[in-house]
């Protein structure tokens, strides 16, 4: 089944495909890992997943997210969005691990302040690499929310389930932001490292004449050099410097955009090409934005 790609659109089928339980909850469901079992056959399977996923594991488990593979570590939370490729890397009998995995279908926060929002919670994008490392007091604080929602689609379904429920998904994302904020600090001379690279990459790329040649470099290209996701970098670079990896990017284009146009007689058309932009105006535009005046009237007041 190795060359099979399957495609989960429905927490019910996700049951059947698992052999568990039938749902209690036709759009969110929490998987005790501890009564899963992985056969054989569904071994490399590659499972594209029309659900949102939050997945803690408490024991060694290799399984391989989008393009990267991780072996679990204790107190270790993986998140994916709809879309993302998942396959078991290893079989796995009943009670050989512990932890939960919870599942939810995009419908059952649409139209509600979480779906308006959801794509603030980053971390839905990152690679497996950078999942999120639990202290013990962490897990249990994540663990008591699960269980909140657990109890709430066992116990009842009622006209208040869904605003219960997903304002328990809200509390437990906010407390996820809280602890990559943790994890971040704790990772700062790390960090440090990478916004080094990250600025020596921009110089090396305009050096290169890579600007005018390829064009302005994307927050992909960048993360892809120091092997992060591009959320995840740009994140870090919030972090250590209160700039996303866009803002970086944008940055440099203008510091290059000011030498240039007091060191040069160059048009302001012949700078905007030289820095990867295809259309002056949209150079123009950046420079005002970021300096409040155009480029002319910069090279006029300097």
């Amino acid at each position: 089944m190795s060359n099979e790609i399957l495609r989960i659109d429905s927490i019910t089928q996700m049951h059947e495909i698992f052999d568990y339980e039938k749902p209690k909850h036709p759009l969110i469901t929490i998987i005790d890992v501890s009564k899963l079992k992985i056969t054989k056959e569904m071994v490399n399977v590659k499972v594209t997943l029309d659900l949102y996923y939050i997945g803690l594991k408490s024991a060694s488990c290799g399984i391989q997210y989008g393009r990267g593979n991780y072996d679990f570590e204790e107190g270790v939370l993986v998140f994916t969005s709809p879309g993302q490729v998942v396959s078991a890397k290893s079989e796995m009998e009943f009670d050989t691990e512990n932890g939960w995995m919870l599942y939810f279908h995009p419908d059952l926060i649409r139209g509600t302040h979480l779906g308006d929002h959801i794509d603030e919670f980053s971390f839905f994008s990152y690679e497996a690499n950078e999942a999120l490392h639990l202290s013990d007091k962490e897990k249990k604080i994540l663990t008591d929310c699960v269980e909140n929602i657990k109890e709430e689609y066992n116990e009842r379904i009622d006209n208040h389930s869904q605003r219960v429920i997903v304002s328990s998904l809200e509390l437990l994302f906010n407390y996820c932001l809280r602890f990559y904020e943790r994890q971040f600090n704790t990772r700062a001379t790390q960090n440090k490292s990478i916004v080094s690279e990250v600025e020596s990459m921009l110089k090396n790329y305009y050096k290169s004449g890579l600007l005018a040649e390829k064009g302005i470099p994307s927050v992909h290209y960048l993360a892809d050099k120091v092997n992060l996701s591009d959320n995840y970098l740009s994140d870090l670079l919030k972090k250590e410097t209160g700039k996303s990896a866009k803002d970086h990017i944008n940055d440099f284009l203008i510091d290059k955009a000011k030498h240039l146009l007091l060191s040069t007689e160059d048009s302001v058309s012949e700078i905007a090409f030289l820095l990867g932009f295809n259309y002056p105006h949209y150079f123009s535009r950046l420079f005002k934005t970021k300096t409040g005046i155009s480029p002319n009237k910069y090279r006029e007041l300097n």
